[in-house]
């Protein structure tokens, strides 16, 4: 009778009841909320689905994510060795390779000026940077913080793994992946706010088309002229520029079909689950984790802005020639900033079609978030 006793005293205190905390049963709440965004809303699914669930399995079982100096026989917990790719700049490194070989750039190739509306709206990661140092953080850590204005978890992630921030890279990315599935939500308010309906309405001409040549040489040239400037943005802009070049060669398909599918899938279960595995009730609920989705959401909201007051200025330079609703995606998240901007012009007008024309900012924004990482590295001598 004792042994039966003592066998089922074990087993209940194995269970997760007795060893959760009221932080970890918070986080839990917060998971199925995230859960509920992906699957009932629909918001941004491929990338919510999974953070949600390593947030759900991280604080009901901790030991998922231990190191190996952490547990007794040496072996750490499945999502840990998921988790090192992140900082060893793997992950995001592949997804970029993944993105480039999913993106067409004819729209940026035809319309250059696009590259100036993305620049601007890497204005939001500048100005969070200088905030983030205000409110107490070394500069290192606020760089990290900072690039989440990018709308790009990748290279969140990739800047927070470079600048040794690991401690922080979990509030960072779970907050860049969080604003970009919610950009649909975020950015709508702000582009009507700052736009009359007469602007909205503008029809844009018709892009040229971008020949072959074109469309091959540009990710040769891209990769010279910004790893020459920028050596240490290699790593993504090299490997984005590559799939790019898979895509457009048309020599290599397999290549490309992997890149932007099979790998690209992998990749995305891997860095999703590690990224919100790193969410447990200990290392998230704390002030400086508010700090950073707050300072996340500033950067986002004033390259939004940026974005589109530039484009404001260039729609008076061409004549209303530019639709000022296409500066909002030069932040980033690919190709939803760019829906979104399609999206507010159609509701002032259903004819109107931006949608190719956003996405020329939005695709110079991941150069530009990439360049603005690199510029971080740069300033602060990591290679």
């Amino acid at each position: 009778m004792d042994y039966i006793f003592d066998t089922l005293t074990n087993l209940l205190q194995q269970t997760a009841f007795f060893n959760l905390t009221v932080g970890n049963y918070v986080m839990i709440v917060v998971a199925c909320v995230f859960l509920y965004l992906a699957i009932a809303k629909g918001y941004e699914p491929l990338l919510l689905l999974p953070i949600a669930f390593g947030m759900l399995l991280v604080n009901i079982y901790p030991d998922i994510m231990a190191s190996p100096e952490e547990t007794e026989n040496g072996v750490g917990g499945l999502l840990h060795y998921f988790y090192l790719m992140d900082e060893w700049s793997i992950l995001p490194s592949l997804i970029f390779l993944g993105v480039g070989a999913m993106t067409d750039f004819g729209p940026l190739i035809a319309n250059p000026i696009s590259f100036l509306l993305g620049a601007a709206a890497q204005f939001g990661i500048f100005a969070a940077y200088f905030i983030a140092i205000a409110l107490g953080f070394n500069d290192k850590a606020a760089a990290a913080i900072s690039i989440i204005g990018g709308a790009d978890g990748p290279t969140s992630i990739f800047l927070a793994g470079k600048l040794g921030q690991t401690g922080l890279m979990g509030p960072i990315a779970v907050a860049a992946y969080s604003y970009m599935a919610l950009v649909p939500i975020i950015q709508p308010p702000f582009m009507k706010r700052l736009t009359t309906k007469e602007e909205r309405k503008i029809k844009m001409a018709n892009l040229r088309p971008v020949s072959q040549l074109e469309k091959i040489l540009f990710p040769i040239i891209v990769t010279i002229v910004v790893c020459t400037i920028l050596p240490t943005t290699a790593p993504l802009v090299g490997m984005l520029m590559l799939g790019n070049l898979f895509r457009e060669s048309g020599v290599v398909r397999q290549l490309q079909e992997t890149a932007s599918n099979a790998l690209m899938y992998i990749v995305v279960i891997l860095l999703g689950t590690s990224v919100g595995a790193t969410t447990s009730a200990e290392a998230f609920l704390n002030w400086n984790t508010i700090k950073i989705v707050v300072l996340g959401l500033v950067a986002f909201v004033v390259g939004t802005c940026t974005g589109v007051l530039f484009g404001k200025l260039l729609c008076k330079i061409t004549k209303g020639k530019i639709n000022p609703l296409i500066g909002s995606a030069g932040v980033s998240a690919v190709p939803m900033a760019a829906r979104v901007s399609q999206k507010v012009g159609a509701e002032e007008d259903p004819t109107n079609f931006l949608l190719m024309h956003a996405m020329g900012p939005n695709v110079a924004g991941v150069i530009g978030t990439a360049v603005a990482a690199g510029c971080f590295m740069a300033i602060f001598g990591i290679s």
